[in-house]
Formats: C-alpha cells, structure tokens, sequence
C-alpha cells in the first residue's frame, strides 16, 4: 500500500519535489525498521536499527534526497546503507545507486530486504565510507547518512564536473551542519551551501582535516 499518510505529512511539512514524494508513498517505511519499533514507522523521528545506528527521520530523508534532486540514469554514490530505506527512495527515483556500509551486520540484512524488494540498479559495498567507491567513480550525485568531523576529500575528488554531494558535517557532540557540496563544471574551488542544523550518528572513519574545516 505505501505510506500514503507519511507523504502527505511531508508535503505539508514544505516537501515540494513530487518525484520525493512519490518514491516515499510507494514505500512502507515499516519494511526497513526492526519488528518492535514498527508500530511507530509512520512517525516523522529516527528510529534505532540496531548496532547504535538509525533510521533517518523521513523529512531529513526527503530533505536530503530533495537537496541532492538525483535524476533518472545518474549514478549515485550512498554513504551509509543502513537499513535500505534511503537507498530504496534513490533507487526508485531511478539512479544507478552505489551504496557502502561499514557494517556487515546491516549491510547483509539490507541487501537481502532490497533484494527482496525487486528494487534494480543497486549495487553494495561493505567498506570504508569516507572512501567512497573509486573503482566506479566519477558519480553525478553522492549522499551521506552519517556525519563526519569534516568532508572526506576522497568523496569531492569522486565527484563529476557539475556533480552535486549532501552530507551532514560536524562532531558528535556539537553543531553538524547539513552541506550541499557543488564541484563547478568549469574548475575551481568548491560551492558550499548550508542546508539545515542537523544531528546524525558519526561516520565511523574521519579523515585528516584535508578539504573543509
């Protein structure tokens, strides 16, 4: 059936791309929870997953996916696999989605669910996040759903010309900051845009301060 309710909410919340919104009704946010917090899916808050991770609330979800706007055909670079659900909404937006977690014991769970799903275009790495996936870079659009202290250079130099890259940045205990990163099609340095106060679980690799500070 999807979670019909759950889009509307978002819509009136200020969610105004409807590709988002779609991607999000044709889903049951239920499906990627653990079966004692299902009863509370439909809420707009993060929910645990297990391992000290969590599900996003489902307006940053779309916040985010909305900031990033992924178009039918890009390839799209995922941080943080999580549970699927945001992998899920890239991929039902239509981008050939690359997604890399750096735990086994979602990572496995996850790909299985998707699978399950009959979702395409998904590919899964069990790895490093702030080292993206270079064997497949360039990638048109990039998307972190953990924060770390600062932008791993690794995941801007993965970035096509023109490409665009959403992360929440920032320490643990403190203020993150949701970035949109824009790498210019003509060279140059970086734009950054600060999208919103955010507070999300650490990326548990953090490179040297090499790039943003």
């Amino acid at each position: 059936m999807g979670d019909v309710e759950l889009a509307e909410a978002l819509r009136r919340q200020g969610i105004s791309d409807t590709r988002v919104l779609e991607a999000i009704r044709g889903l049951e946010r239920a499906e990627f929870v653990p079966e004692s917090m299902r009863s509370a899916a439909g809420q707009d808050s993060p929910l645990p997953i297990g391992h000290g991770q969590t599900i996003s609330q489902p307006f940053i979800v779309a916040f985010m996916t909305q900031a990033l706007n992924p178009q039918p055909g890009e390839r799209v670079l995922e941080i943080g696999t999580g549970s699927g659900y945001q992998t899920a909404v890239l991929a039902r937006l239509g981008g050939e989605v690359y997604t890399v977690e750096t735990l086994a014991e979602l990572a496995g769970p996850a790909r299985e669910r998707l699978e399950r799903m009959g979702l395409p275009n998904i590919h899964f790495r069990v790895g490093d996040g702030t080292a993206g996936w270079p064997e497949v870079a360039p990638f048109d659009a990039i998307i972190g759903t953990a924060a770390p202290e600062r932008l791993p250079p690794a995941l801007y130099q993965q970035l096509r010309p023109g490409g665009r890259l959403v992360l929440p940045v920032g320490p643990l205990r403190g203020a993150q900051e949701l970035l949109r990163v824009t790498r210019p099609s003509g060279g140059g340095a970086p734009r950054v845009e600060k999208l919103l106060g955010v507070r999300f679980v650490p990326m548990t690799s953090t490179p040297p301060p090499e790039f943003l500070h």
